[in-house]
């Protein structure tokens, strides 16, 4: 018979805000083609048809959200923001849990909130490409430049083989409860950790990377902005 769709829930961070006086908008509430970035991201997650929901981790003092207007279809879940990453994540998991009675065998995606180019043909290449992984996996980008690594100064000490490096991702997809144990570790043990990836790594895991588009981008600079536009210009001329 015909393979059963997966359907998961998503979780995004968006705790950080920055609130230093006088400290500028977070990167998720800049406004890309007149709505915050914020938006965008969880409209390309929510719309998707594997996707069962989406919880959305912010800070008790986020003074921007409640200005966000979504499109009608798109519910979210709202869960606190914890001190770092993983505290935040860990947080929005457990909302899923309570929300939805997930079992050990739900999986879940993690997506950055200031990531608002992601395709919905990347999201389900990655639910379709790792259906079978115990470990899960993440979207990615394989190394293409020469690596260089430097010193303190800056000056070239090595250049660094590109044989199976990737530029890291999201969303990234892992199994509920392997997640939340990873995480839950790493606070514990009090490892900083940049992805999720790395939380199941540091457990003995060994996620699938699944090739993405490079349109895919970060918003971490005014000028990403305007490269995001260009992008979403683009795919909405594909589409």
């Amino acid at each position: 018979g015909r393979v059963r769709p997966i359907s998961c829930w998503a979780v995004v961070p968006a705790a950080g805000v920055g609130r230093r006086m006088g400290a500028e908008v977070p990167k998720q509430y800049l406004s890309l083609r007149g709505r915050p970035v914020i938006a965008h991201a969880l409209e390309r997650l929510a719309l998707h048809p594997c996707v069962r929901g989406v919880v959305v981790v912010l800070a008790a003092d986020d003074v921007w959200w409640p200005t966000v207007r979504l499109h009608p279809e798109v519910k979210t879940l709202r869960a606190d923001g914890g001190r770092e990453r993983c505290h935040s994540v860990l947080n929005g998991l457990r909302r899923v849990r309570q929300e939805t009675g997930a079992g050990a065998q739900d999986r879940v995606l993690v997506h950055d909130a200031v990531r608002p180019c992601v395709r919905g043909e990347d999201i389900e290449r990655l639910i379709e490409g790792v259906r079978s992984e115990r470990d899960g996996g993440l979207l990615g980008l394989p190394v293409r430049d020469t690596m260089k690594r430097t010193n303190a100064a800056d000056r070239v000490e090595a250049t660094v083989s590109r044989e199976g490096l990737w530029h890291a991702l999201t969303p990234q997809l892992f199994p509920l409860e392997a997640l939340m144990e990873a995480l839950e570790r790493c606070v514990d043990a009090e490892i900083p950790i940049t992805d999720e990836a790395q939380a199941m790594e540091l457990a003995g895991a060994s996620p699938r990377m699944v090739e993405g588009h490079s349109d895919n981008i970060k918003i971490t600079r005014p000028g990403d902005l305007r490269l995001a536009e260009v992008y979403l210009d683009a795919q909405e001329a594909q589409a």
